[in-house]
């Protein structure tokens, strides 16, 4: 605590880190009632897993990945696991905050401590990346469990994981930022699925022509997707570093409008 030369207490700022430690934490104190609600984000990439990777894998044998051969079921687990990464930044980012900022007024309660909007939205971008790596480290449990994991760049999947998390997280929040109503998550939902069907998770991007597959390759999940595939297959190429680069601009470019959002709606 320190002291004006009036007499009255000031408070001491928080460092960045601080900050983001005591969001993290308290996000974690109110999850770890709602424990299931892990379980269930992470069962629904295993399901898909199960049914397509390894079901329809008995119809497909095997693919070739940048001139590897491998099993169907080795080129679709590393889709999910991107998409596990996605679909929990992404509930997290969108629904819970949309919550926070509207209806419970959290944000406002915020700012009457010493934290800041930029505190603020790298505190919440930071959990929804660690519930994205959370459902995306079980998953890439199960992955070497079935034996779909041979090569030890796979080591690297889970911070590409949590690079794809904090991408989607933070261009999740910012554009929840910009929503009036429940009614606007429809939306969200009409992007959501097609990123995921069309992210060459269940079939090669070369299915695709022309300009179709040239969208294909610039939306953000397939560069997630690619980048996991390349990592747990060990067939590595440019690619990776093209996806790295892209996420990792995306995920700043999206930080940088939260902050500017948060600040306009709540301290004006």
């Amino acid at each position: 605590m320190a002291f004006s030369s009036a007499g009255f207490s000031q408070v001491a700022p928080l460092s960045a880190a601080q900050a983001l430690r005591l969001l993290v934490l308290r996000n974690y104190i109110v999850y770890r009632q709602a424990w299931k609600l892990f379980i269930t984000g992470f069962l629904e990439p295993v399901f898909y897993l199960f049914s397509i990777g390894i079901g329809v894998g008995q119809l497909i044998k095997t693919f070739e990945f940048n001139g590897h051969v491998i099993p169907y079921a080795e080129f679709v687990a590393p889709g999910m696991l991107a998409a596990s990464a996605m679909n929990g930044a992404l509930i997290d980012s969108t629904y819970n905050v949309f919550f926070k900022l509207k209806y419970d007024k959290l944000y406002d309660q915020m700012l009457a401590t010493p934290l800041t909007t930029s505190d603020i939205a790298r505190g919440e971008i930071a959990w929804g990346q660690l519930r994205g790596g959370t459902y995306s480290a079980a998953f890439l449990v199960v992955m070497a469990a079935l034996g779909l994991v041979h090569s030890w760049w796979a080591v690297l999947a889970l911070p590409a994981a949590l690079l794809i998390g904090f991408a989607f997280s933070a261009v999740c929040m910012a554009l929840t930022t910009y929503m009036k109503s429940w009614q606007d998550f429809d939306k969200i939902t009409l992007v959501q699925l097609p990123l995921f069907l069309f992210s060459a998770t269940f079939f090669p991007v070369t299915a695709f022509d022309g300009w179709l597959r040239w969208v294909v390759e610039c939306t953000p999940l397939y560069r997630g997707v690619i980048l996991c595939r390349e990592l747990t297959t060990g067939a590595l190429s440019w690619a990776s570093l093209v996806s790295v680069v892209y996420l990792t601009v995306m995920g700043l470019i999206g930080l940088v409008i939260v902050r500017r959002r948060l600040a306009t709606l709540l301290l004006t």
